[in-house]
């Protein structure tokens, strides 16, 4: 047994011997070299640890400052195949099931920001989803602020926290039981024409009040969808046709005219008003 050991010790010195030697030959053979290294290793971390990356600053950086640097978030694109063949134009993505998407495939950051139905319907900023950085560590609790710090908008080392951003529109949508509907909305839909405006011109007439939408331009969508008796394809976009995550996002029950009395009792758990974050505001007179 200890000769088996004493082989392995060899063995891992070894080894290490000569990833360090490997590691070596891809460093600069000059003084000058070197010294650029430095330097460019220097400016990567000022400009990771810019206050435009950390609370407050980011929470009014606006897309053009975030895109100074991060370019490719736009700029870059589809593959036109994948690396075992597959052509993107012979293919259909999970976004294009859906008539609300028109085009060909994209990638994630410009389906959100620069395709025509994000220009169209969404107001969508970096910093809608981008939150910043924790300095320390990107999982809550686990650093010695955590405990003293509100840590919502950090997940298991993510950037961006899931509960609070994409479930919005990307979260399971329970409306039918919600509704008290007999069944699924694929199941029930010819009750109502495929028109979720049947009911809704009436219920919660007031939709989208959030700075991340464009209120108007989607109830203009739904509009023209509902002359065709097909006011659910717009809606399902979101509210269901979309969804990542088994987990349904509990949606504000804001306020809106002739708003039934008392809470019921599927409601008492939701917010009674949006994250302020997110509230509209209204352009001063």
């Amino acid at each position: 047994m200890n000769k088996r050991f004493a082989i392995l010790r060899v063995v891992t010195a070894a080894w290490i011997s000569l990833v360090v030697l490997l590691a070596g030959c891809g460093k600069p053979g000059t003084p000058e070299q070197q010294a650029q290294e430095d330097m460019d290793s220097k400016s990567h971390l000022r400009a990771s640890y810019d206050p435009i990356h950390f609370k407050p600053a980011i929470l009014s950086a606006s897309n053009e400052q975030c895109l100074a640097c991060h370019r490719e978030a736009l700029e870059d694109r589809v593959r036109p195949a994948s690396p075992a063949g597959v052509k993107a134009v012979d293919t259909r993505a999970w976004y294009q099931q859906v008539s609300t998407y028109q085009g060909e495939q994209d990638t994630f950051h410009r389906r959100h920001l620069a395709t025509p139905m994000a220009k169209e319907l969404m107001s969508l900023q970096c910093n809608t989803c981008h939150e910043g950085h924790d300095p320390r560590e990107e999982a809550p609790g686990s650093s010695a602020t955590g405990a003293a710090q509100d840590d919502r908008g950090f997940t298991l080392r993510k950037q961006v926290n899931p509960e609070t951003t994409c479930l919005k529109c990307h979260g399971q949508f329970p409306g039918w039981e919600l509704m008290r509907l007999p069944g699924t909305w694929d199941e029930v839909k010819h009750f109502f024409k495929n028109d979720c405006l049947a009911c809704h011109v009436s219920t919660r007439t007031q939709r989208h009040l959030v700075n991340y939408l464009k209120a108007d331009a989607i109830e203009v969508a739904a509009m023209k969808a509902m002359e065709s008796g097909n006011s659910a394809d717009v809606c399902m976009g979101c509210h269901g046709g979309r969804a990542w995550y088994r987990i349904p996002y509990p949606y504000a029950r804001n306020p809106w005219p002739e708003m039934p009395e008392g809470t019921p009792d599927w409601a008492k758990d939701r917010p009674t008003h949006s994250d302020p974050r997110f509230t509209k505001t209204e352009p001063k007179s």
